[in-house]
């Protein structure tokens, strides 16, 4: 199973990056999947998250500001960040939501002053 996350990189506060997640060797559409993130020196949290059937959850930090979606067509997972705030930095990572799979590298979202 592979669950590679991109679109990461550096970004002004208050601007948006979109991230991408490639799901494979899994059946995609049978997972509630997540998106996680990790800053430097913390632990991984789980910041948004999409069911089967397309219904999402986000946590207080996120909400309003990030919109979480799914392709199970392409089994793609993705994460639009827009108003990005400082704190926002941090290695960013899919999974399902009960963190089933190894963790891939991740993709790291910057956010500049």
């Amino acid at each position: 199973v592979q669950l590679q996350a991109s679109g990461g990189g550096l970004v002004q506060a208050g601007g948006s990056l979109r991230l991408s997640c490639a799901a494979s060797g899994l059946t995609f559409d049978d997972y509630a999947i997540g998106w996680f993130r990790q800053a430097p020196g913390k632990q991984r949290d789980l910041v948004a998250t999409i069911t089967v059937g397309g219904s999402t959850g986000y946590d207080d930090s996120v909400k309003g500001r990030f919109t979480i979606s799914r392709d199970n067509v392409k089994n793609m997972l993705y994460l639009q960040m827009n108003s990005l705030k400082l704190e926002d930095t941090a290695v960013y990572h899919c999974n399902t939501v009960t963190r089933r799979y190894s963790w891939g590298q991740g993709t790291l979202v910057t956010v500049s002053s």
